[in-house]
C-alpha cells in the first residue's frame, strides 16, 4: 500500500532534480523550508520529527538538498517530507508539503472495529508499522 500524503503523492516518486526544482520554487517565494521524518505515517500523526532547524534565509536549494541527503542517510527506512512555510501576514502556514523518501516496503493500515454502547460500531485505522517498536520498523 502506497502512503498518499501531501502534494505529488499520487505521482511517481520525485527524482532529486525534481525535488531541487520544487525546493527552489519555495525559496524563490520567500518560504522557509524544513525537513521532517517519521516511522509512523498515520494521517493524524501531525508530529513528525524535525531534521535540524528550519532553514531561514536560504537562496539556493543546494543547502536543503545537502540536509536531505544527511537525513536520508541517518533515516533510510523512514518517511521523509519537505515542508515550505509561508510567514507572510495572512498566510502564516504550510504552503507546500511532499514526501521525498519512503521505506522499501509500506505495510499499510488496518481497519479496527470496536463495539460501543447499544449497537453502535466505531471504526478507526491503525498503521501496521506501529505493531513493532520504533527502532525496528521497516528493516
Amino acid at each position: 500500500m502506497r502512503i498518499t500524503q501531501g502534494q505529488f503523492s499520487f505521482l511517481p516518486d520525485l527524482t532529486d532534480e525534481e525535488i531541487t526544482m520544487q525546493v527552489q520554487y519555495a525559496l524563490d517565494q520567500g518560504w522557509i523550508v524544513a525537513i521532517e521524518h517519521t516511522t509512523d505515517p498515520h494521517p493524524r500523526n501531525a508530529y513528525w520529527d524535525m531534521w535540524g532547524q528550519p532553514m531561514f534565509d536560504l537562496a539556493d536549494a543546494a543547502g536543503v538538498m545537502m540536509e536531505l541527503g544527511d537525513c536520508r542517510q541517518a533515516n533510510p527506512n523512514s518517511y521523509i517530507k519537505i515542508l515550505a512555510f509561508d510567514s507572510n501576514k495572512g498566510f502564516e502556514s504550510i504552503r507546500m508539503s511532499f514526501l521525498v523518501n519512503r521505506p522499501a516496503e509500506e505495510p499499510g493500515f488496518e481497519l479496527v472495529r470496536a463495539e460501543a454502547a447499544g449497537r453502535q460500531l466505531n471504526y478507526t485505522i491503525r498503521s501496521y508499522a506501529t505493531a513493532q517498536p520504533a527502532e525496528t520498523r521497516y528493516r
